[in-house]
């Protein structure tokens, strides 16, 4: 037993042995390479950090946050470095270009005189510039409150109009303490959601102003009318005077016809002033085109081609003869052959349009854009109330009047109807 001890030890001191040997020989091969691996080692450290660091930096960025950079490794990474930091400069100047038009934005959106009120889906408030509070809140915030309850504590014709939808112009108070304000309401949608934007402007000290200016128009207008019709008058009654004195009786006829003259003048100058002063809610009746401009053809001449002749279509004919006529004069006046001044007669889907046509001089853009507004003319012996007449016409029948020059020269004057 005791020689079995010894064997099994003498194997186990053997076997040891070999192992020591085995690891010293492997450890003096592996020796050189330790300062090599070290250093590898070292890299893939240094380039596991830089990735940790551009994926922080990353997530700065999609926190908003563009402070941050990096300072370039001695690597291959050095290149992907440079560019982070690049974009992260050029972000954060965006950012604090943005954030400047977004102050500057808000400074005027609530310095603005015009009242606005933001609403998202839901009807509340979520944006009202300092007009808005003035106007509906007395002064305080409105954001946060459902629009239904900021118009219950304002005026109710206000309150009615945007209950009602569109765009509109109305009035609030009474004749002495009067407000006229003009509602308009977009739709769009912010962040993937619908909202609707209220603008209220304020309009009556432009229409105070605009009203002073016109009176000061009509009265020049007037005054240069009379003028010119009165002191002609004057000197002829004086002329006839002597005329009479004298004994030389066979010139009256033509002093005094030429009185009547300039009186019927001024008679028809003081008509046209009174009937677009007092122009009355049209009386509608059935009307048929044909009688109706035989009619009109019988007192100033034009051409129509028939079309539509036997149709039927409601309107005060009064009324249109009255703006036809207008119409149809000016067509005429307007530099070209009076035999190239037709008329077209075409049906919508909803009403009738009647176009004038003229081969004259046509219009400018400036003369287009101020052309049916009362008391503008170009003419010089123009009262400017022609064209405004014809509005009044049309829009008193919920129609509209419009002015385009024509292809090859002229005038289209285009007047719709509603049935």
């Amino acid at each position: 037993m005791l020689a079995g001890v010894l064997v099994s030890a003498a194997i186990g001191l053997y076997l040891a042995y070999i192992r020591w040997n085995a690891a010293w020989i492997v450890g003096a091969m592996l020796l050189p390479w330790i300062p090599v691996t070290a250093a590898i080692w070292r890299m893939l450290s240094r380039e596991a950090g830089v990735r940790r660091a551009l994926v922080g930096l990353v997530a700065s960025y999609q926190d908003g946050d563009y402070s941050m950079g990096l300072s370039p490794p001695d690597n291959d990474l050095a290149e992907i470095v440079a560019a982070h930091n690049a974009l992260g400069d050029t972000l954060r100047e965006q950012r604090i270009a943005l954030v400047q038009r977004e102050l500057l934005l808000d400074t005027v959106v609530q310095n603005t005189p015009i009242a606005l009120v933001l609403v998202d889906a839901s009807r509340r408030v979520i944006l009202a510039n300092l007009a808005a509070r003035r106007l509906l809140g007395d002064g305080h915030r409105l954001e946060g409150h459902h629009l239904d309850d900021v118009m219950a504590h304002t005026h109710p014709t206000l309150a009615e109009v945007v209950v009602r939808g569109g765009d509109a112009l109305f009035s609030v108070g009474n004749e002495e303490d009067e407000e006229v304000l003009h509602l308009s309401r977009r739709t769009f949608r912010l962040n993937g959601r619908p909202h609707e934007l209220f603008l209220l402007r304020q309009l009556t000290a432009e229409l105070r102003r605009q009203e002073v200016q016109t009176w000061k128009k009509v009265i020049r207008i007037i005054s240069h009318e009379l003028n010119n019709s009165l002191a002609p008058i004057a000197s002829l009654a004086h002329s006839g005077g002597e005329l009479l004195r004298r004994g030389q009786h066979e010139r009256l006829p033509q002093v005094l016809s030429t009185i009547e003259d300039r009186a019927r003048h001024l008679e028809g100058f003081i008509r046209d002033y009174a009937r677009f002063a007092k122009l009355p809610a049209p009386r509608r009746e059935p009307v048929r085109w044909r009688e109706f401009l035989t009619s009109l053809s019988s007192q100033i001449n034009f051409s129509w081609k028939g079309e539509h002749g036997d149709d039927i279509a409601r309107f005060d004919r009064a009324q249109l003869e009255q703006a036809l006529l207008n119409l149809v004069k000016n067509a005429q006046e307007s530099g070209g052959e009076p035999s190239d001044v037709n008329l077209q007669l075409r049906r919508l889907p909803d009403g009738w349009r009647i176009e004038v046509l003229d081969r004259g001089m046509g219009m400018s853009e400036a003369v287009i854009a101020h052309a049916l507004l009362p008391f503008y003319s170009t003419k010089r012996n123009g009262t400017g109330l022609g064209l405004a007449l014809a509005r009044e016409i049309a829009e008193a029948h919920g129609g509209k009047i419009g002015l385009a020059n024509r292809d090859g020269g002229g005038l289209r004057v285009s007047v719709t109807i509603p049935d």
